[in-house]
């Protein structure tokens, strides 16, 4: 993370070994755009594949070291093996080898960059962000971790000089990028199979703030304690300006949130009203952030609060699925507690006086050990809670730490298969009018088309 930035005249042609990820698509898609010629591979033959082929890529399905051929520069993603191998091929060539954020931090140049980081939220409010100053007649570059419908793509090459981007704190590459404004919507432990320690997360912040230049701007998150913590910081240092956002009495962008078309905000003793599409008190907070940041760039208040209306929502962020026999099906990519309740939080907002049912897939061994009862706890805001087993992602198993760690804590839940068995229980407890959602970061999101369908819908 301390190597100095590529620049992307210097990449020659680019090379990435898992090009069909949500990511690294984005980035392969700004550097065809931006005139880098870019080949790429991935092991299964991705949608998005055929569209950077037709970009001008040079696509190939499954991975051989000969997929490199003239390759000058590679980018492997996070996901990729030490022993894969094209990855070999380039390390025994002496080739440079990119995290996907180097590479994007390369594509970014001399652009005006927006970054916005967060233990949650970044996706939403970087679709915001982008969607905001998109309507606003900027025409900003981005990158997003998210499919946005509003958008069409997660990651597009635009005509002016901004490029906003979400920025990933989870192995510490937020660090490699140059921004001249940061949005940080909250700090919290999480991601402790990298850091170690919730101390070592703040700390990571801490070097995030420092990136921003004397001309610069944090926008931190007035609501949460560690964003208002860091925010306190950043300001003693002195090196860039603060702005704080939040329903808090002494946020500089005030929210005043009383629920679904009443959501206002004041900057400079004038109040404006966001016309959100997108329910929940971390929705409009997410706003907020996008709001001050359209203001930051010269949007007129009046034009940026309007503007957010053109926001419905981006993939996997209480995504709607459908609906059958009154039944209304949601899903989240929520994968820690804080995001739990506050998606289980927007299915209360919707939901009337019906009741929510969640289907959980806790994400990662070692997450579901640090936070098992603080998971209890928010899914105990749902009137059922049924948990499968964990997804390991990148982990193996360890010892004694299993699902039950978590429903067996629970008042109103339990442990289901997967399956038919899942599925079964989802339709058995949900009636006309409730809300199921499901929710987990691994491949829980399937059930919910399936559940659609079961319903009739």
């Amino acid at each position: 993370m301390t190597q100095p930035l590529a620049d992307i005249n210097s990449l020659g042609r680019v090379h990435f070994i898992g090009i069909g990820g949500v990511g690294m698509s984005a980035v392969a898609r700004i550097m065809v755009a931006r005139g880098v010629p870019v080949s790429g591979s991935d092991a299964k033959d991705l949608p998005v594949m055929q569209d950077l082929q037709s970009a001008g890529a040079r696509i190939a399905v499954g991975y051989a070291a000969g997929n490199l051929r003239d390759a000058q520069t590679v980018v492997a993603g996070s996901a990729i093996r030490a022993d894969n191998p094209e990855l070999e091929a380039a390390r025994a060539a002496g080739l440079p080898v990119l995290h996907r954020s180097e590479a994007l931090a390369a594509t970014m140049g001399a652009d005006r960059v927006v970054t916005v980081a967060g233990t949650h939220g970044k996706s939403t409010t970087t679709s915001m962000v982008a969607v905001l100053l998109k309507e606003a007649g900027l025409d900003p570059s981005f990158a997003i971790g998210a499919n946005v419908p509003a958008l069409g793509v997660n990651a597009a090459h635009g005509a002016s000089d901004i490029f906003v981007a979400e920025a990933d704190e989870s192995d510490g590459s937020f660090l490699n990028y140059r921004p001249l404004i940061a949005v940080v919507t909250n700090v919290e432990a999480d991601h402790l199979d990298y850091y170690g320690t919730p101390e070592a997360v703040y700390a990571s912040f801490d070097s995030f703030a420092a990136l921003l230049p004397a001309n610069g701007v944090l926008f931190a998150c007035a609501d949460d304690d560690g964003a208002r913590a860091l925010a306190e910081r950043t300001r003693a240092a002195g090196n860039t300006r603060v702005l704080s956002y939040g329903t808090a009495e002494d946020a500089d962008i005030r929210l005043r949130d009383r629920g679904p078309g009443d959501v206002r905000v004041s900057v400079g003793g004038q109040e404006y009203r966001l016309d959100l599409q997108v329910p929940g008190r971390h929705n409009a907070l997410n706003a907020a952030a996008a709001f001050g940041v359209a203001v930051e760039l010269g949007v007129a208040p009046r034009v940026a609060a309007a503007a957010l209306g053109h926001f419905t929502g981006a993939s996997r962020r209480f995504e709607f699925k459908g609906q059958g026999r009154g039944v209304r099906v949601y899903d989240d990519y929520a994968h820690h507690p804080t995001e739990v309740r506050a998606a289980l939080s927007a299915a209360r907002s919707v939901a009337g006086g019906n009741k929510v049912h969640v289907l959980f897939q806790p994400h990662l061994f070692s997450r579901t050990r640090e936070f098992a009862e603080q998971f209890a706890e928010a899914l105990g805001e749902a009137d059922t809670a049924l948990v499968l087993d964990i997804y390991p992602a990148r982990e193996d198993p360890i010892p004694g730490v299993t699902s039950t760690l978590i429903t067996g804590r629970l008042k109103s839940g339990r442990l289901v298969a997967g399956g038919q068995e899942a599925l079964d229980a989802v339709l058995s407890a949900a009636g006309e009018g409730d809300i199921v959602l499901t929710v987990g970061a691994g491949d829980v999101t399937a059930y919910g088309p399936r559940i659609v369908e079961l319903l009739g819908g």
